[in-house]
């Protein structure tokens, strides 16, 4: 397993980042125990969660996620060797079993976000704590577009960036991360940080696969030259690169299948991309799966990919994507088809 630097921290994490947000929801704790036992044996010492996992997010599952970690790293005795990143809830309105019912990364919010996370885990610190998606609205989600609110009511950066440091002074929390973020948003935080406003902002987390690759048009830059690295989710784009739902398919159990709602990797243009990726996949003797992970592991920008999985089968076949190198042909042949389908699922 390769190991790489969080941020400009000295913490070394695996080039594998284990997804979690099916725990507690698609899989039950016994099976999260068994894919945590071994992700860890594979050399895998990253976890990555949310305080609002499992997803699709419900007031009845609410932290779940958080709470089948904290009791696996209770059962194991493992906290010193794994690095734990989790999320607050960025606003919205379909959260009103959260706190008071209109989440925000304000002081209080924060505050009270990382002591609950905190007691779920049975934790005394988080190795890195992330904003789940911006206090403003702007173009994430699903949207290349922007457009501008100019009476909208934001939490202002200074203030959130503020109480991050105050907890990273009180032990609380290690290192500090964004999620769905744009270049405007991490250089802000950036630059805040640069004039001792609070802390430096370590990796941040945006959506980044053969079916989405936005984050190459701006944020490559800023996280290569800013120590500022990608934590890709979704690699896979919701399972579409393994090819399973080509063709009109819908696999039982199979997280499109589950929730038909999730229309960001189906369509047209995704079909027809994941189909000329699949075909490729095949003429080179490569699982389309292991072509599409490995693909995302060797950018320069990517500090982890996260790797979710719903059965132990498939996260073998993830984990071992990470050991796979691709050829200077494929390289190519891939770049080819991002020209035809270059921005399929934004």
């Amino acid at each position: 397993m390769e190991y790489r630097r969080l941020g400009r921290s000295d913490v070394t994490v695996s080039a594998v980042c284990l997804g979690t947000m099916t725990w507690g929801s698609q899989n039950t704790q016994d099976e999260a125990f068994a894919q945590m036992d071994y992700a860890v044996g594979e050399g895998v010492n990253f976890f990555d969660t949310a305080e609002m996992y499992p997803a699709p997010p419900r007031a009845e599952t609410y932290s779940r996620t958080e709470q089948i970690i904290g009791a696996w790293l209770a059962s194991r005795g493992s906290r010193d060797k794994i690095v734990i990143a989790t999320k607050a809830v960025g606003p919205g309105s379909r959260f009103p079993y959260i706190r008071d019912g209109k989440p925000r990364l304000t002081r209080a919010h924060i505050l009270e976000a990382v002591d609950g996370s905190l007691q779920r885990l049975g934790c005394d610190y988080i190795d890195l704590y992330q904003l789940h998606w911006p206090d403003r609205s702007t173009n994430f989600f699903g949207k290349l577009g922007f457009s501008h609110d100019a009476a909208e009511e934001v939490t202002p950066i200074e203030e959130t960036l503020d109480v991050l440091g105050d907890l990273v002074r009180d032990g609380k929390i290690r290192q500090i991360g964004l999620s769905n973020e744009t270049p405007w948003g991490v250089m802000s935080f950036l630059r805040l940080a640069e004039m001792g406003r609070g802390p430096r902002v370590a990796t941040v987390q945006n959506p980044y696969s053969l079916l989405n690759r936005s984050f190459e048009a701006g944020l490559a830059e800023v996280a290569v030259r800013e120590d500022c690295g990608l934590l890709a989710y979704a690699p896979l784009g919701a399972g579409a690169l393994t090819g399973k739902y080509l063709d009109g398919r819908n696999p039982p159990a199979a997280r499109l299948t589950l929730y038909p709602d999730n229309k960001r990797y189906r369509g047209a243009q995704a079909e027809s991309a994941v189909k000329a990726y699949v075909e490729l996949a095949r003429a080179h003797e490569l699982d389309p799966a292991q072509m599409a992970l490995a693909y995302v592991i060797s950018r320069q920008f990517v500090t982890a990919a996260i790797m979710g999985a719903t059965t132990l089968e498939q996260m073998k076949l993830d984990i071992d994507a990470s050991r796979v190198t691709l050829s200077a042909e494929v390289l190519d042949a891939l770049e080819q088809i991002h020209k035809v389908y270059t921005y399929p699922c934004p």
